[in-house]
């Protein structure tokens, strides 16, 4: 039994596929299926249910699963023990980000970051924020500036970087253009252009609609504020834009805050609150908790 294979066993069984784990391991499929079932050889018995259109433990995978874990979590541990000792730093770090955040340096932190410790390998990822905040728990994530609805996700430590109104976007000819600002009442009859669920900003607008005991009208949702922008551009209904969004609105878009009650969004860096972390994941965190305001 070889490392290797427990740490395939476990990437399939969270990915719940023998492709996304091969793509999350970086390996070819054929090499992850080769492995698990030597695993599955030396061990005689199947831990995996492949008849389904997903991957499914069996009852023996399930009882394995969580030994396996243990014994990647060990060698982790050791490698982290020899590292601290030695004052190495190196290794992997990965950093998750919402896809439209604008208003932090990202690049500029990294690329000082990567001056100081070139040995360290830096990925980005972009994703919403409910993904980012399991990826972190998970310990695929080691580092996120992701949005906030009402509370921090369990789990997840965080430290607020922005805070920003969310403001209603329509166009020029819509009735609501002449509007300087807008209740929560008077948006419960529109058609809205939102951001999907499992983002930040979405879950401050449904929890406002839940408070007052309304029901939003849904019409289109979309990942980024740009396109949530194009959509009201075109007289199909009032977008929900973050306020660094709204503020650069072409003119044939008309923005206003919301009131009655103001709606604020916020973006935070945010790390697993427990678990060992790696010794440049710790570094990397450390250096933006110090660089960000």
């Amino acid at each position: 039994m070889e490392l290797r294979q427990l740490e395939y066993f476990v990437a399939v069984t969270e990915e719940a596929s023998f492709t996304k784990a091969a793509a999350r391991l970086h390996v070819a499929q054929p090499g992850v299926s080769a492995q698990i079932r030597q695993l599955e050889r030396e061990l005689g018995q199947p831990l995996l249910d492949r008849s389904g259109r997903t991957v499914r433990l069996t009852e023996v995978g399930a009882a394995v699963l969580p030994y396996a874990r243990a014994a990647l979590a060990a060698v982790g541990g050791a490698r982290l023990a020899v590292d601290e000792l030695t004052g190495l730093l190196r290794g992997h770090v990965t950093i998750g980000t919402i896809d439209w955040i604008r208003a932090l340096d990202l690049p500029g932190m990294l690329a000082e970051f990567h001056r100081d410790h070139p040995n360290v390998e830096i990925a980005v990822i972009q994703q919403d924020a409910d993904t980012l905040a399991d990826g972190l728990r998970g310990g695929r994530i080691d580092l996120a500036f992701l949005s906030l609805g009402a509370e921090a996700p369990a789990g997840i430590a965080t430290r607020v970087v922005i805070e920003e109104d969310l403001f209603a976007a329509v166009s020029r000819d819509h009735p609501l253009a002449r509007r300087s600002t807008i209740t929560l009442r008077a948006l419960a009859g529109e058609s809205l252009i939102c951001l999907p669920k499992g983002t930040g900003l979405r879950a401050v607008l449904d929890s406002a609609f839940a408070d007052a005991g309304l029901r939003p009208r849904i019409a289109f949702e979309a990942g980024e504020p740009p396109i949530l922008a194009q959509i009201a551009a075109h007289g199909l209904g009032v977008a929900m834009l973050p306020e660094s969004a709204a503020r650069g609105l072409p003119d044939d878009l008309h923005a206003m805050p919301i009131v009655r009650p103001r709606l604020t969004g916020r973006i935070a860096l945010a790390w697993r609150a427990e678990g060992p972390r790696s010794p440049a994941a710790r570094a990397l965190t450390a250096r933006a908790r110090r660089l960000l305001p």
